[in-house]
């Protein structure tokens, strides 16, 4: 069975989805769609987030009627069978009449999580019911009976195989199941979410616990390019990556891919596709263990980035000194992205600041701290980078590189620089006409 994962762009507009169609119709082999919301759906229900926690009651039911009509005109356009389009708009109307009453509750999180799952499940229900009127016969799965992550996003891969495993057994007429990205529970049951674009980690979750035999990911680009496509022309499409490569790319702010993506994969061997819904026929991008062209290989660049430079003459070199800064970081659950040390001061940088000023605070207790915003981190990425025998150009052109901070060495697979965030894209060309020259040639 294959895992097909459609982004937002792709279940955009009815044109799309019927492209989406041809697409599942082109092989015969069983498979399940993840879909995420169609694009800008989940923008608006977190504007009607905020509508519910100011009680902003004109705005939530503007908010909520622009939601029915978005949906509505898609049912109007994409089904021709009027007996269809009435039971689908009406049960369209029954989950917006859900939404009200969910809109008139008090904020919390977990009105937060179950407002904004509502986007994936809205077009689930259309596409699935569309594809039933054009003879492509199907099941629609409601991800919150079987996914289930912890606070961080931790997939319970022998609780979602279990339970997954035992509906797709009570469902085996079937040959495609159609299911939402990104809502989950947690482990007190309540409705919750991924972060954002985690459509991509709910279809290696689901592969992971059903041992796919591969991982579609349909966007609206030819696979992960060697560099931002946004800021850099004459990017190239990358044919193959690791997934250390991938991980590294996607942690690192490559938009195609959601940073925990091949997790799930990764001990099966299951390969992750990056495919474009607009151009099936192009090759894309493979993600595997196997190794293509050793060396540097890609850039990502990741944005809203905070410096952090800690000082203490007396200290630093203390027994459990080191140790007690990283725990202030631990205990406030914020991850550090890069770090350097000298004899008295340390250089780090996080990209969550939720619990920046505590953190602050509790250091500026025994050392001198200095916090840098509006930063961005650079990465380098390739199989066995550092090893590179062309990976002295990289150390030559930072010459002409308002570099920050590097981080060399922490992994075999990439090389990380600092920049402040308005030097980033001429830093993006820069590296990509002075590095990426090298045709791939497959590491016998």
């Amino acid at each position: 069975m294959k895992i097909l994962k459609f982004g937002g762009t792709s279940v955009g507009s009815v044109e799309n989805l019927n492209r989406v169609k041809e697409i599942l119709t082109s092989d015969q082999e069983d498979k399940i769609v993840v879909c995420s919301a169609m694009s800008g759906v989940t923008d608006q229900l977190i504007r009607l987030v905020e509508s519910i926690k100011f009680k902003d009651t004109d705005a939530i039911t503007r908010n909520l009627h622009r939601l029915e009509s978005k949906h509505s005109d898609v049912i109007d356009e994409l089904i021709e069978n009027q007996e269809v389009k009435n039971t689908l708009k009406d049960g369209l109307s029954s989950m917006i009449t859900e939404m009200f009453e969910i809109s008139s509750q008090d904020y919390s999180e977990i009105i937060n999580s179950r407002i904004i799952t509502y986007g994936e499940t809205l077009l689930t229900y259309i596409f699935s019911g569309f594809l039933n009127t054009v003879d492509v016969p199907n099941v629609l799965l409601d991800a919150k009976e079987f996914m289930y992550v912890d606070s961080v996003d931790n997939p319970n891969l022998e609780k979602v195989s279990k339970k997954l495993n035992r509906i797709l057994e009570n469902n085996i007429q079937s040959s495609i199941y159609i299911t939402q990205g990104f809502v989950c529970r947690n482990t007190k049951e309540e409705i919750s979410h991924l972060k954002r674009g985690g459509s991509d980690y709910t279809a290696t979750i689901i592969g992971g616990a059903i041992n796919a035999s591969e991982i579609q990911i349909w966007t609206d680009i030819d696979g992960l390019h060697n560099n931002d496509p946004r800021y850099v022309d004459e990017t190239h499409p990358i044919s193959h990556l690791t997934y250390n490569e991938a991980a590294e790319l996607a942690y690192f702010g490559a938009k195609i891919l959601h940073p925990q993506t091949v997790s799930p994969v990764v001990d099966k061997d299951i390969p992750v596709l990056l495919k474009n819904t607009f151009d099936p026929e192009a090759s894309g991008t493979v993600i595997s263990n196997k190794t293509y062209r050793k060396g540097l290989k890609a850039i990502s660049a990741k944005d809203g980035i905070t410096a952090i430079k800690i000082k203490s003459n007396r200290m630093l070199m203390a027994h459990g000194y080191l140790r007690r800064i990283f725990e202030v970081f631990d205990n406030y659950h914020t991850s550090i992205d890069m770090i350097t040390t000298s004899e008295i001061a340390i250089s780090l940088t996080i990209d969550d600041t939720t619990n920046l000023d505590k953190i602050v605070k509790e250091i500026e207790n025994y050392a001198e701290i200095t916090v840098e915003q509006d930063h961005s981190i650079i990465c380098i990425v390739g199989e066995s980078v550092i090893n590179d025998k062309n990976s002295y150009k990289l150390f030559e052109i930072l010459n002409f590189i308002p570099v920050r901070m590097v981080s060399y060495g922490g992994s075999n697979n990439n090389i990380s620089i600092l920049v402040d965030t308005k030097d980033k894209i001429p830093t993006l060309r820069f590296l990509n006409e002075k590095l990426f020259q090298v045709k791939e040639e497959a590491v016998v």
